[in-house]
């Protein structure tokens, strides 16, 4: 998803533009509904990200805690019918590293849980080529673990359909591309697989497609993926703003990989230049982080460096939701928006919120914020 390295600082009378509904840049979008806040989650939560909808129709939420990692990572789990907010189950960490990295999490047909663990989303050296892919057997609070593929570099959205597991990664530091462009992939896995170990490179035999990330400014690769109503598989660049497509033929194998949607902003502008922000937010779907399909097979995108939320439409026509400058959340605001889902009929985001700073000047957020939130959009 996203990388400390890749971000923003606000100019002045930026914040200005974003203030209250229907004025100022909401107004120029045609935006009319601002979010509200699902949940304000509890200090064991400071890093909201992946989601999922268990059997019971509850919302599982991934707390990879990246900004405060005292708080051991977990899965929080929130009541369908009452909201309320609980501590689900802590996420086993990796020994070398003592700490879990839960992002992109997805359920099985048997009801486990799929967690990508992405140890190198710190930089850390310790959490360097140790990212797994979990299965978590849940049972009265307890998580019973088998690994299905470790050593990655990045593992970041995961989806499960037909008896395999899809997961992004967004780095592949191994791989050199000829003009310099960051490299990442879709490794496609069984369902069935135990400890494969992953090489980091474009050899490797799970590796379903590859992609290349032009933007230098924000090199970062596919991060959130989904499949429509008809089992083509939707795969979001971050660092570019395209929204790939693949399709499969009768056997399972890529038939086509084509760029569907893509952002209207001229990736080839520093950050770190004056006016940068003002034409940057304004740009339909910049960045893509997590996305989501509806029943209609419109695609919802979390634009993470915008604060932002577009639709795409089957016909590939971007439009933008809402969006919001820096804002804490506790409004409901759009909060670096990490993931969307759609739950009892509503499109809840996870604020991210944890990007930010000098190293990070094409991000609308700022600072982080406590506590976390969760926003949630009607649909219309």
């Amino acid at each position: 998803m996203k990388r400390l390295g890749c971000m923003l600082v606000a100019v002045a009378g930026f914040q200005a533009l974003f203030t209250g509904c229907k004025c100022g840049f909401e107004a120029k979008r045609g935006m009319e509904c601002k979010p509200d806040v699902l949940a304000v989650l509890p200090a064991y939560c400071p890093t909201p990200d992946g989601m999922a909808i268990d059997a019971k129709g509850n919302l599982i939420v991934a707390c990879p805690n990246f900004v405060d990692q005292s708080q051991s990572a977990c899965l929080i789990k929130i009541d369908k019918k009452t909201l309320k907010v609980e501590r689900w189950v802590t996420v086993p960490p990796l020994k070398e590293t003592g700490v879990a990295c839960p992002m992109g999490i997805a359920f099985g047909p048997d009801g486990d849980l799929y967690v990508c663990d992405n140890q190198g989303w710190k930089g850390t050296p310790q959490g360097q080529f140790k990212g797994r892919v979990l299965r978590l057997r849940i049972r009265d609070g307890r998580a019973a673990v088998t690994v299905v593929a470790e050593g990655m570099e990045h593992p970041n959205g995961v989806r499960v359909r037909d008896g395999f597991i899809y997961v992004t990664q967004s780095l592949m530091s191994k791989v050199k591309h000829a003009d310099g462009h960051m490299v990442s992939a879709v490794y496609r896995f069984k369902l069935d697989d135990v400890g494969v170990k992953v090489n980091n490179t474009l050899g490797d035999p799970n590796i379903l497609a590859s992609f290349t990330t032009e933007n230098r400014f924000c090199p970062y690769g596919v991060d959130g993926l989904v499949f429509d109503s008809k089992g083509n598989l939707f795969v979001g660049n971050f660092g570019d703003g395209k929204l790939h497509k693949i399709t499969f033929d009768a056997a399972g194998n890529v038939r086509s990989n084509t760029v569907v949607a893509e952002t209207d902003f001229d990736r080839a502008l520093d950050p770190k230049k004056p006016g940068f922000l003002e034409r940057a937010t304004r740009a339909k779907m910049r960045t893509i982080d997590g996305i989501c399909v509806d029943g209609e097979d419109n695609i919802y995108v979390a634009d993470f460096s915008n604060n932002a939320i577009a639709r795409v439409t089957p016909a590939g026509v971007i439009s933008v939701l809402w969006q919001n400058g820096d804002t804490d959340g506790r409004d409901g605001g759009l909060d670096q928006p990490g993931e969307p889902i759609l739950w009892n009929g509503r499109l809840v985001v996870s604020n991210f919120d944890a990007v930010y700073g000098p190293d990070n000047p094409d991000k609308v957020n700022t600072k982080n914020d406590q506590p976390a939130t969760l926003s949630v959009l009607p649909l219309r």
